[in-house]
């Protein structure tokens, strides 16, 4: 029963389909959606937040929030610049709040929750296992279980990639089990929400958090199968192929410093 539920939470979407924003405005009537964003991309929050107007959410859940953070949240707020204090964004490493802003205004009703995994938290995963880190339940999450010898090589090779090649070898999987922890944190989170307020509920992360095949939608069907998911992914100029959401958005890139200077 534990592999066919492994393979019901790894499947990929039946029909996944490229949108472009105005098809924004019909996606609801799931439990959960998860909408995936390039960080520093403004046009991505918009679409998120153009989204969020049409699925009218009960509770959103941020990525980029603790769970400390998503609690100092007001149940009112005059501008971007009171909200963005209350939760302690600035030096939190994400890009500026401005950008974000229009998502909380698309709901300004909603709870807040935060499923952030914080850096310590992560770092003992360099020296503990995932169920001995994870603070829910690791075994309805799938954290229990190792991935597949070609899933974790294929897991490494993206995160030396997104990491400019730059990384020694031997922290790649500490790496990888970083990812799986968020991945379940987000799912953890979401099916809180869900519970707590009745949802429908928004998920705000990365894109490479939403894909189907083993992110957060994943983790979150091996736990919880009777939760109804949509996911989005939000990609610059090409998708990937197989595409790995249900839906997805492509836009032109932003200009931006190059990434791998940091590691020169």
């Amino acid at each position: 029963m534990k592999w066919a539920l492994l393979s019901l939470a790894f499947a990929l979407p039946a029909q996944a389909t490229e949108i472009t924003p105005d098809g924004l405005d019909s996606l609801s009537g799931f439990d959960v959606a998860f909408l995936g964003e390039v960080h520093d991309h403004p046009g991505h929050h918009l679409n998120q937040a153009r989204a969020i107007r049409a699925i009218e959410p009960l509770a959103l859940v941020f990525e980029m929030l603790t769970e400390a953070q998503a609690a100092r949240a007001p149940s009112t707020w005059d501008n971007a610049e009171s909200l963005a204090s209350a939760l302690e964004w600035d030096g939190s490493g994400w890009p500026d709040f401005a950008i974000y802003y229009p998502i909380f205004q698309a709901a300004p009703e909603a709870r807040i929750y935060g499923a952030a995994v914080p850096r310590d938290q992560a770092r003992a995963l360099f020296g503990q296992a995932l169920p001995d880190v994870f603070e829910g339940d690791a075994e309805r999450f799938g954290l229990d279980q190792p991935l597949s010898a070609p899933e974790q090589a294929a897991r490494e090779t993206l995160q030396a990639e997104a990491h400019c090649n730059a990384l020694p070898v031997d922290l790649l999987p500490g790496m990888v089990a970083v990812q799986r922890l968020r991945d379940a944190e987000l799912a953890r989170v979401a099916e809180l929400a869900l519970h707590e307020t009745g949802g429908p509920v928004v998920v705000i992360t990365g894109t490479g958090h939403v894909r189907r095949d083993w992110g957060a939608p994943a983790a979150l069907a091996l736990a919880a199968p009777q939760i109804t998911t949509v996911t989005l992914g939000q990609y610059e100029m090409a998708a990937p192929d197989p595409a790995l959401t249900d839906f997805w958005i492509v836009t032109d890139a932003v200009a931006r410093d190059d990434p791998c200077a940091a590691f020169q």
